[in-house]
């Protein structure tokens, strides 16, 4: 096994602090970013549920009618 000894301080650092702090400043703006869009649709989505709940739109005449039976089909042999 060939091991490599290198000394750290004969390599050039190729990142730079201040780099470093501008790349996780740009992480940190991007992922606000996203954080405050998706606070703000879930906000809008709820006041539009509230709205609906209140007009009783949600109520379809599906949920009104009488349960009916489905295996009254060829498939399922009632006899």
């Amino acid at each position: 096994m060939f091991l490599l000894n290198i000394n750290p301080s004969t390599i050039p650092l190729l990142i730079s602090q201040s780099q470093i702090v501008t790349i996780l400043s740009i992480v940190v703006v991007f992922f606000l970013v996203l954080l405050i869009l998706g606070v703000r649709k879930s906000y809008i989505l709820k006041r539009e549920n509230d709205q609906l709940a209140k007009s009783g739109s949600l109520q379809s005449d599906d949920d009104n009618k009488a349960y009916k039976d489905f295996r009254d089909g060829h498939l399922y042999d009632n006899k």
